[in-house]
């Protein structure tokens, strides 16, 4: 097995590791460090988590699979995880944890560490529950724009898999906050085509 890239407070005094990050040795690479000239990837996002999340088990999800990603600049905190409602682990104060249903295409391992897709983790933030004010959170809302931004999932793909939803909970809800983040547009239901075309 290949030895990580990323180094930790495993190896080293977290007061060296700073130190070494002011000296420009180091770089942050969420709870972990790894050299300024090792490509800032996915894997190695995902690494830094699985280091942090220390179960197998735990699969990133939401903001933290949204960072790994790539398409935030900072990972959560708390880190969030989720795991399907049969298995039972304990996790610390540093992680939020969440029961779902995770279907076979949903989740990928990715540098040792299950992660939500792209699609998942859009589809999750946008059905993510919400605060007192009823408003959509700023940091879930910036998240799923990354997610479009950086080519990871597109409007069309979020539309469709909205709509092969149902009536679970939060689905309507999740459309509305999509049309208000990339404007309006039909939601394709179960069956429906995405695009029908009249033509004389």
């Amino acid at each position: 097995m290949p030895r990580t890239r990323l180094v930790t407070s495993d190896d080293w005094p977290e007061s060296e590791l700073r130190a070494a990050v002011l000296a420009g040795e180091l770089v942050a690479v969420g709870p972990c460090w790894a050299s300024p000239a090792e490509p800032q990837t996915a894997s190695l996002r995902a690494a830094a988590v699985a280091w942090s999340l220390r179960d197998p088990r735990l699969i990133a999800c939401t903001r933290t699979a949204a960072w790994i990603w790539g398409a935030v600049s900072r990972p959560p905190s708390p880190l969030e995880a989720c795991i399907p409602p049969q298995v039972r682990v304990h996790v610390d104060a540093g992680v939020r944890l969440r029961e779902v249903v995770i279907a076979d295409g949903d989740a990928l391992r990715l540098g040792g560490l299950g992660v939500t897709t792209p699609l998942r983790t859009a589809v999750d933030l946008l059905r993510s529950p919400v605060g007192g004010d009823g408003t959509f959170g700023r940091a879930e809302s910036s998240a799923v724009e990354g997610l479009l931004a950086i080519g990871a999932v597109t409007v069309h793909e979020l539309r469709a898999s909205l709509g092969s939803l149902g009536t679970i909970p939060m689905v309507r809800q999740a459309e509305r906050r999509l049309r208000a983040l990339r404007g309006p547009g039909p939601v394709p239901r179960a069956g429906q085509p995405a695009l029908t075309r009249y033509t004389s």
